[in-house]
């Protein structure tokens, strides 16, 4: 039956990169203009750069994704929930975290920039603090939905904290802690993007900066190619997270 399913989950991805690629060629032939190239004429240069200098660029752009998504999940998943089961804590830090959760982190590109440099730092300082704040607020609601009465059970059993932790919240807020990964995954991205096209020191310096420096040379093949790269990073990088949840949440999918 998983095997089915597999295949049937391959086949629906099929159908809509189908359905995609139809879309776009008749978008690119209604329009008729070389800023927008049909798929294939994308596809072929995505092929031919890849090799070049846009395998390196997705290489860069990549590292930096994982490095920020995985500093920011130890200390972030940690805190929340603390602050979701220590109610004293909760309320002391609870005011700074609705104060500097719905500012938009991008904003501080300018200030991270002066400070860190145009380097990696910067960029990945960018997106770990984004990623951070929303596994945080994600793990600590998780964390406070956790039935006190289950916490009292396993103390009456001789639990000790750090095994309340363990054996009891963590295993609770994992399904919504790997929802906060996926959905920061698309912000992360977007981040990225962002930063590598306006902080930037030229030489492999990301997709962003391929897909900008394309644009400035109007090679409009090569801008595409840099699209479909960081359309197939996210997307790579989205199924593992989804065969992560399957694999160590299996009680999610029963």
């Amino acid at each position: 039956m998983p095997k089915n399913n597999n295949l049937k989950k391959i086949n629906d991805y099929i159908i809509a990169i189908f359905i995609l690629l139809i879309i776009w060629e008749i978008t690119s032939l209604w329009l008729n203009r070389p800023y927008f190239p049909g798929p294939w004429t994308a596809l072929a240069a995505f092929g031919q750069e890849l090799g070049k200098d846009l395998g390196q660029h997705l290489l860069v752009s990549t590292a930096r994704v994982l490095v920020s998504l995985v500093t920011a999940l130890l200390p972030a998943v940690l805190l929340g929930m603390v602050l979701g089961h220590v109610e004293s804590l909760d309320r002391f830090a609870a005011p700074l975290i609705y104060l500097t959760y719905p500012v938009p982190k991008i904003i501080f590109l300018p200030l991270v920039v002066t400070l860190m440099g145009l380097g990696n730092l910067s960029k990945i300082f960018l997106i770990w603090i984004v990623v951070f704040f929303q596994i945080l607020v994600t793990t600590r609601d998780a964390s406070r939905q956790v039935s006190k009465s289950m916490v009292d059970s396993v103390l009456s059993l001789g639990a000790c904290r750090r095994q309340i932790y363990y054996h009891v919240i963590f295993p609770a807020c994992l399904p919504k802690i790997l929802t906060a990964l996926r959905i920061s995954l698309g912000t992360a991205i977007a981040i990225l993007f962002f930063s590598e096209t306006v902080a930037n020191t030229g030489g492999y310096g990301g997709i962003g900066y391929f897909v900008m420096e394309a644009w400035a040379r109007l090679e409009w093949n090569d801008m595409f190619a840099g699209i479909i790269a960081m359309g197939i990073m996210g997307f790579v990088l989205y199924l593992f997270l989804d065969w992560l949840e399957k694999k160590i949440c299996p009680w999610e999918f029963l």
